[in-house]
């Protein structure tokens, strides 16, 4: 149950019982609160008059009073310390004044000399004094709080707080500024101050404008971080959905659950996504990433193309063969991007002549006419600052500007989004931020707008000193969320592997209308693309890669009998050889071909033959082995303990990473602390029967 704000605890007291009706009741119950100070009065008086009868007489009970007397005065003294100086002296000369009438009282009778008269008039004055201060106590103007006012201590005395919620780890107030003098910009330059006041990190106080009124704000005050432990990724959110679908990368601080959105939603009046994401070396931004593209890559109407120029397959490699085009080198992403330039017009063309203004689920999906459909493309650029700076610093911007009617999204990923690497154009057109710890905070205001900032964002005090933290400023996120720092999944990549070899047969493949396109434009860059292998395919075997060998070199031996050119030929040959190029047809990529002759020198020992299984009873035979660890009493296992058994049944080292990843999602395995080992969970039913 919620805790009582002072207003509805007031509220509470002043509520009449239920059931409860008539003037009497009605007046009883508002005047119980204000019965205590009266109730003490009555009972310090009461309590002279056997005090008297026992005490009256004893020098010893006359000391010993006095002294009592002093002493709760200068125990209520001590005591107020941590109150206000105006409560903590009203205290004070309240048990001062009642402890000494009191030990009078009892020393000479109620009624000697001006007691009695002392009583009747100070007793009431000091209740009234009570119920008076307990009255103005709430005070739905006073903008002050503990120790004169925080608000007041960081130069805004003048505004309200009109409603205030308070959660386990977070405090929202909403301010009513006054109107003409203060905004919400200036509330923002207080933040400092705030944060020092309170004792809490600079960024666990941030201030949101109110988007309706310049005169209002709210304040949000989170005073424990509760992202410090890293956020395991905890499987797809949507698996097999669509891409429309939100793609969760991480969680907030509050721990609701961060998202993106790709696709527009006319709906919702939201438009495509094109994204920003930006951190230094060593602040989680590539960890991120991949989490994110392990989300897309569960969907089922959308495929990804990607490039990385810089690092290759380093970052990208566990979903490379989930990838339709993977461009790792710059020639590769020079035609990427011509393809996608080229595949924008034919794009909306093809959504132009169905009628859809916008991409939407249902363009995935065959058409009326039988036409297949078209899927949802994500064009991710990593390590794009080497694209930029070996192409053209407007590069991206065409593309930006013109995608997201076509039902593309394009990522841009980079260390720092300066002037230097990327054009301003391009950043305004990008539109959507994710953005990782920073280097300074000039390098934040390249991703994040000044209103984000002044509400309190601050990545370059992350640095590379707490990866995966980060700020989501994007389409159909609130803007109440833009300055909440959150943390995005960290995914091992037994995780990656069974992504891709899970929702193999889910994803979906390019339509004829992209793939022609990107034909036309980047040629055998995307003809001949590179298919990387699926985790789970085995590799070939030395001895059918020389079955292969053998039978290419007698297919050339043959050839070289069959093929006989004539002197004709040679002679026009001859004739035009200052025509001829020797580049022509030429694929300077290609592999050379094989040897034609092979000198041996020795015998070749004979192999021993290995036993290939299907991949259902290669699953079935990694349960037999996780069950022979079991009974052999291990409780941690690693992949390598698998690979001495699998590899002979053919199977590559991604095959049974993925089958250890899909182990840990049915229950059989669990992470430990050190990574790349899981502990062996126990069939609960063998426990039983074992019992």
């Amino acid at each position: 149950m919620s805790q009582l704000t002072p207003d509805q605890v007031h509220e509470e007291q002043l509520r009449a019982p239920a059931g409860a009706g008539g003037v009497r009741e009605y007046l009883s119950h508002r005047v119980k609160p204000h019965l205590p100070p009266w109730l003490v009065g009555a009972g310090t008086g009461l309590a002279s008059l056997p005090a008297h009868h026992y005490w009256g007489n004893s020098a010893a009970a006359t000391a010993g009073l006095t002294l009592t007397s002093v002493a709760l005065a200068g125990v209520t003294w001590w005591m107020g310390k941590a109150t206000t100086a105006q409560r903590r002296l009203h205290s004070a000369i309240t048990v001062a004044a009642g402890s000494s009438w009191f030990t009078a009282a009892a020393i000479a009778g109620p009624d000697a000399g001006p007691l009695g008269g002392l009583y009747f008039m100070g007793a009431p004055a000091l209740a009234l004094s009570w119920n008076i201060r307990q009255i103005l106590r709430r005070n739905p103007e006073a903008t002050g709080g503990a120790d004169g006012g925080l608000l007041e201590k960081v130069g805004l005395a003048k505004a309200q707080i009109t409603r205030s919620s308070v959660a386990p780890n977070k405090a929202t107030f909403d301010l009513q500024l006054p109107r003409g003098e203060l905004t919400a910009d200036d509330v923002s330059k207080t933040t400092p101050l705030l944060a020092s006041a309170l004792d809490v990190p600079k960024n666990a106080v941030r201030v949101t404008p109110d988007p309706d009124s310049a005169s209002r704000a709210q304040l949000t005050i989170v005073p424990h971080d509760l992202l410090k432990n890293t956020i395991p990724y905890p499987g797809p959110s949507h698996p097999g959905g669509s891409i429309a679908d939100p793609v969760h990368v991480g969680l907030y601080e509050d721990g609701t659950d961060a998202v993106l959105y790709f696709p527009g939603d006319p709906e919702a009046g939201r438009n495509a996504m094109h994204l920003l994401i930006m951190g230094m070396t060593g602040s989680g931004k590539s960890e991120g990433g991949l989490s994110a593209l392990a989300e897309v890559l569960s969907r089922r109407d959308a495929v990804v193309w990607a490039s990385d120029p810089a690092k290759a397959d380093q970052t990208l490699g566990p979903l490379l063969p989930a990838v339709d085009w993977a461009a790792l080198d710059m020639k590769s992403t020079e035609a990427m991007i011509a393809a996608i330039k080229a595949a924008i017009p034919a794009r909306t063309r093809w959504l132009a002549k169905y009628g859809y203004k916008q991409w939407v689920p249902e363009c995935a999906q065959t058409q009326a006419d039988g036409s297949p459909g078209m899927p949802y493309l994500l064009c991710w650029f990593e390590e794009a600052a080497k694209t930029i700076r070996e192409t053209d610093e407007d590069v991206f911007t065409g593309i930006a500007q013109e995608a997201r009617s076509a039902g593309i999204t394009l990522v841009v990923s980079m260390q720092r989004a300066s002037g230097n690497q990327v054009s301003t154009d391009t950043r305004a057109s990008l539109g959507s931020s994710w953005v990782y710890g920073v280097r300074n905070e000039r390098d934040a205001g390249f991703a994040l707008d000044d209103e984000v900032l002044d509400a309190g964002a601050a990545p370059h005090l992350w640095k590379d000193k707490r990866p995966g933290y980060c700020y989501l400023v994007a389409n159909g996120i609130p803007e109440t969320f833009w300055a909440t720092p959150a943390r995005s999944y960290l995914t091992p990549r037994e995780y990656l592997d069974w992504i891709v070899f899970t929702f193999a047969e889910t994803r979906a493949t390019l339509d004829p209308v992209t793939a022609e396109a990107a034909k036309r434009a980047a040629g055998r860059h995307f003809t001949q693309r590179t298919r990387h292998p699926m985790p789970g395919a085995a590799p070939a075997h030395d001895s059918q890669k020389e079955d292969t060998v053998s039978h290419r070199r007698h297919a050339l031996h043959d050839q070289e009998h069959e093929e006989q050119f004539d002197d004709h030929e040679d002679d026009n040959l001859g004739e035009n050889y200052e025509d001829y190029d020797d580049d022509q047809d030429v694929d300077p990529e290609r592999e050379l071909p094989s040897a034609t002759h092979v000198v041996q020198f020795a015998e070749r020992p004979p192999e021993k033959p290995r036993h290939r299984v299907s991949p259902a009873q290669a699953r079935q035979v990694m349960e037999d082995i996780l069950d022979e660890f079991e009974a052999e009493g291990r409780t941690i296992v690693r992949p390598a303990d698998f690979m001495e058994h699998c590899d002979r049944h053919g199977r590559s080292r991604s095959w049974v990473s993925g089958q250890v990843a899909a182990f840990i999602m049915a229950g059989r395995l669990e992470e430990t602390g050190e990574t790349g080992e899981y502990r062996i969970v126990r069939d609960h039913d063998d426990e039983d029967r074992a019992a």
